[in-house]
């Protein structure tokens, strides 16, 4: 997991050195490997210099500074598909797993057809790559939602001001 800067020490080993491993005290009473990695900025994000990013990693696979970055930058994709996934997850109190993990499932299979879509037909093919225009999740959501009321016929409004039939009098 990423380090977040909030201690005096930790400040002091992120702003200053090179790519290492340490093992960071925490509070007197913690001790584990945090993985600090350096990285260029070249320019990008209106930045010049060096970026050091600190990750707690105890895991045997990864040995050195950049694997933990490579390691966590894979989990990003992770994350933001499951914070995409509650947008779209339909909410009961069943207590059925089974039902839960197909709610689930549906959720991801709606955020996997939206990306399809987003990459065939709305972004714009160009050399250097694709063009991903503006076309959020929600929207995309709140049309297949519009297209199932339509497609099952459900009724969203009662006509209002007209007279009344038959079947309110006796």
């Amino acid at each position: 997991m990423p380090i977040v800067k909030w201690g005096e020490t930790i400040q002091e080993e992120l702003n200053t050195g090179w790519s290492r491993k340490i093992e960071h005290d925490l509070a007197g009473e913690v001790t584990f490997p945090v993985f600090i990695d350096c990285v260029y900025q070249q320019g990008r994000y209106d930045e010049h210099g060096v970026a050091r990013h600190g990750y707690a990693a105890d895991a045997p696979f990864i040995d050195t500074p950049r694997d933990a970055r490579e390691h966590y930058s894979k989990r990003f994709g992770i994350e933001s598909s499951y914070r995409l996934a509650k947008q779209s997850l339909a909410f009961t109190s069943s207590q059925d797993a089974g039902l839960r993990l197909v709610m689930f499932v549906v959720s991801l299979l709606l955020q996997n057809s939206w990306r399809y879509l987003h990459w065939k037909y709305v972004a714009a093919p160009r050399r250097g790559g694709r063009r991903l225009w503006n076309w959020s999740f929600t929207e995309f959501c709140e049309m297949v939602l519009r297209a199932a009321w339509t497609a099952l016929g459900v009724r969203r409004a009662v006509p209002a001001n007209q007279p009344l039939n038959d079947r309110f009098f006796r």
